[in-house]
């Protein structure tokens, strides 16, 4: 069998579910109202891969492009930006039904809720919302990104306002730095999508945030998807998916897909662990998947992936660069779809799946054939031109 996709199925213990209302529908749409009011909002489009999928001997592919999100290129601020607002909400006594954009803007607001410093760890994508989040609402914002982030990235921050180091640690380290740091700050609060016993409140509402995508995605698909594939770093992202079509398909829903870059699959190594506790990777974790190299679960989503998901797969580099590579140049008539190292990863892997036999033990467990209606997302466009142009229009390796 090749080796460039491990996976398993899920046959963790269930739980008392006790997470799954973090996602509920009346929770998200909270988030996405939010998120309208703000000028810059847009729905993102939701490309329909109609030859792919028949190529792919799919009924459908449907691919959410997160690269046109706020100008920012990915879709992380949404977590971020809501996370933001939801604490100077709870600071001032507020509901976040009061706290739209031009409120959270103003003048009244600045002097009321007063001067913060949001501290936050990165590969990329989520420092650079919370940088520009904090930005656009006057704040200070600290990142640091863990060895191996590239120079580019940095820059992308640092050019929200934040101050910005790339660290010679991995991002789990850098995690725990900031939240040193935060704690010797005054006003210092961390805005990360990862949660530990005692930090739980910010990443759940950081889920939420990311549900507006979900929230999207599901009104644009037009019905229930029958397969929804997501990636995943810590696994916030994952979870918010999960949890929200767990929830507005309660009766019967999507089957659930968790997408991993092997050398940081946490999730995938609790799966196959079965007993339903986490399992944590560490070192360098060299992968071109920036995104999603994290090796510490969020503990507020494996709770909700492990009653939800199907299968859990570990993908090598190979499988993104497959993604990239066939989204930028896909069949006659179908969209191009400009999508990172992280956002392809699950693409790819669904591709790999349906045309390599080798996989046809898991096309057949997942039961993806002519009448599967598949839902992803890519989670970044170009973040980092020069790799992307490297491995798509190079044929590099990174």
């Amino acid at each position: 069998m090749s080796k460039s996709i491990q996976w398993v199925l899920n046959k963790m213990p269930k739980t008392d579910d006790k997470n799954l209302p973090i996602m509920s529908v009346e929770e998200v749409k909270k988030a996405r109202t939010f998120h309208e009011s703000f000028p810059q909002y847009e729905i993102t489009p939701l490309r329909d891969l109609k030859n792919m999928s028949s190529y792919l001997g799919l009924n459908a592919v449907k691919i959410k492009d997160e690269s046109y999100r706020f100008g920012l290129n990915a879709f992380k601020v949404l977590g971020g930006s809501y996370a933001i607002a939801r604490y100077i909400a709870s600071e001032t006594g507020k509901d976040i039904s009061e706290m739209p954009y031009n409120v959270l803007t103003s003048k009244e607001l600045r002097d009321e809720f007063g001067q913060a410093t949001f501290f936050s760890a990165t590969d990329g994508n989520h420092g650079r919302g919370v940088a520009w989040a904090a930005h656009q609402l006057g704040q200070k914002c600290v990142i640091r990104m863990p060895v191996g982030s590239t120079e580019t990235r940095r820059k992308n921050i640092e050019n929200e306002g934040a101050e910005c180091t790339i660290e010679t640690v991995n991002y789990d380290e850098c995690v725990r730095i900031v939240a040193k740091q935060a704690a010797e700050t005054e006003r210092g609060v961390v805005v990360q999508d990862t949660a530990w016993e005692g930090y739980e409140e910010i990443p759940a509402w950081i889920m939420e945030g990311y549900g507006t995508m979900a929230d999207e995605a599901n009104e644009q698909f037009g019905e229930r998807p029958t397969h929804v594939f997501v990636q995943a770093g810590v696994g916030s992202l994952a979870g918010g998916i999960v949890g929200y079509f767990a929830n507005k398909y309660k009766d019967n829903p999507p089957t659930m897909v968790v997408v991993e870059a092997e050398p940081a699959a946490c999730l995938y190594k609790g799966a196959v662990a079965a007993d339903g506790n986490i399992r944590i990777c560490d070192g360098e974790m060299p992968t071109i998947m920036a995104g999603l190299c994290c090796g510490e679960p969020n503990i507020t989503s494996w709770d909700i992936l492990k009653n939800h998901v199907t299968a859990f797969l570990a993908v090598s580099d190979d499988i993104s660069r497959l993604g990239m590579r066939m989204l930028a140049a896909p069949f006659k008539f179908d969209d191009c779809v400009v999508s990172g190292e992280s956002g392809a990863a699950p693409f790819g892997a669904l591709a790999e799946i349906m045309t390599n036999d080798d996989y046809k033990d898991l096309r057949d467990a997942l039961k993806l054939d002519k009448d599967s209606k598949v839902l992803l997302f890519s989670t970044e466009g170009d973040t980092d031109p020069g790799r992307w142009k490297n491995i798509v229009w190079k044929g590099m390796d990174k």
